[in-house]
């Protein structure tokens, strides 16, 4: 249940930051929160991460319904008693229910954090797909510590120090 607690808190913030921006902000409209580096910006994106497959939606509900199913069942499956996974994968859905709600609204996904990392202009994003990089970092980083126990569990049960 608390990682759910996480998936609609993200899906709120996401959509709650999108309502602010579409009410208060012109398209295209720009304000500075950290000079070279850290704007607030009014644009849609109609297609997925870098504007690519634009205009593809019925692409977009299809492969977000199945990964959203995905999720949920991995949630139900793998993520009891392991947190880090838990998070990662509330995070993840979240952010793609989020994303989802504006395509099917809108036909087009509402981003405003735009970013500038040594003067490289950072593609527009939204909490969303903050929440989404960040629970699939976290899933990475649940991968790497299952390798590693799983190599040292190998490499204790050869040299007969494994113990129960």
């Amino acid at each position: 249940m608390f990682y759910y607690i996480i998936t609609v808190f993200v899906i709120a913030l996401d959509q709650l930051t999108k309502w602010l921006i579409v009410k208060n902000f012109e398209l295209g409209e720009s304000v500075e929160i950290i000079e070279d580096f850290l704007y607030i910006t009014s644009h849609r994106n109609p297609g997925a991460a870098w504007g690519i497959l634009e205009g593809q939606m019925w692409f977009f509900y299809i492969i977000t319904v199945i990964v959203i199913i995905g999720i949920v069942y991995y949630m139900q499956k793998a993520a009891k008693g392991n947190h880090l996974l838990g998070v990662s994968l509330a995070l993840m859905l979240g952010g793609a229910i989020g994303n989802f709600i504006d395509r099917v609204l809108h036909q087009e996904v509402v981003d405003f954090i735009n970013t500038y990392i040594f003067s490289y202009d950072f593609p527009i994003f939204n909490v969303a797909d903050a929440a989404l990089c960040i629970g699939v970092g976290m899933l990475m980083l649940q991968m790497i510590l299952e390798e590693i126990a799983a190599k040292k569990e190998k490499k204790d049960g050869k040299s007969g120090t494994h113990r129960s």
